[in-house]
C-alpha cells in the first residue's frame, strides 16, 4: 500500500517549494557562503543543512519535534541557541576572514567545517521543528501507516529544501568572478552578511511565544 496519495505529493511539494523560497538564514547563508567561496563550499554546506532537515523530521516521526514544541524550555533554548548562531555567521561573513584565502578554501578541512555549520543552523533551527509539527502532520492520511508517512514527507521536504539550495549556491557561485576585486567583494559580503543579520533579528520577532 502507497504511504500517501499523489495527490497529496503534488500538494505538499508544491507547499514545501512555497515556504523554501521564502527567504530564510538558509538562503541567506548560502548566498554569503558561495558568493564568497565559492559552489565547492556552498554545496558542501547544503549538504549540511539537508542532514540538518532529515535529522529534524526523523526527530518529528519519533515524537521529538512535537517535546520541543510542547516545552517552552526547550523551545527557547532552540530559539536562542540558533539566533546567537546566525548573528555569529553574519559576523564571521562581515569580519576580514582568513578562510577566504585560497590556502584556507581548498582541502577537506574548509568543506568540513561548512558542512557543519550548515548543519548546525539547522538543528538549532526551531522553525524546522515547527513545520515538522504544524505543517506536515495536515497532510498526513490516518486511516494509513503514520510513522511511514512521516518519513516519507520529511524526504520529499529535504528533497525540495536542496533543489532550491542547489540552485540558490549556483547562482552566487556564477557571480564570484565578478568579485575578485578586493574591495568589491568585500562590500557585497557584508552587505549580504547585514542581511544575514537583519534575518536573525527577524527570526528572533517571527519565532517568538
Amino acid at each position: 500500500m502507497l504511504y500517501i496519495s499523489v495527490e497529496t505529493f503534488g500538494a505538499f511539494a508544491l507547499t514545501c517549494l512555497v515556504i523554501e523560497l521564502t527567504p530564510g538564514p538558509n538562503m541567506a547563508y548560502l548566498a554569503v557562503l558561495s558568493a564568497g567561496n565559492g559552489r565547492r563550499a556552498g554545496f558542501a554546506a547544503t549538504l549540511g543543512i539537508a542532514l540538518g532537515l532529515l535529522i529534524v523530521g526523523v526527530g518529528a516521526a519519533l515524537g521529538l519535534a512535537a517535546l520541543i514544541s510542547s516545552s517552552r524550555l526547550l523551545y527557547e533554548a532552540l530559539r536562542w541557541g540558533g539566533i546567537a548562531y546566525l548573528l555569529w555567521l553574519a559576523w564571521d561573513g562581515w569580519r576580514e576572514a582568513t578562510e577566504t584565502s585560497p590556502a584556507s578554501t581548498d582541502g577537506d578541512g574548509f568543506e568540513a567545517s561548512v558542512f557543519t555549520r550548515g548543519l548546525l543552523t539547522n538543528l538549532l533551527n526551531p522553525k524546522a521543528a515547527v513545520f515538522y509539527v504544524a505543517v506536515l502532520p495536515t497532510f498526513v492520511d490516518a486511516s494509513r501507516p503514520v510513522l511511514g508517512q512521516t518519513v516519507l514527507l520529511s524526504v520529499v521536504y529535504v528533497f525540495v529544501a536542496t533543489a532550491i539550495h542547489t540552485t540558490i549556491v549556483s547562482l552566487a557561485g556564477t557571480a564570484r568572478p565578478l568579485l575578485e576585486d578586493p574591495d568589491r567583494s568585500r562590500i557585497v559580503r557584508r552587505g549580504l552578511s547585514l542581511a544575514l543579520g537583519a534575518i536573525a533579528v527577524w527570526f528572533a520577532f517571527s519565532t517568538a511565544r
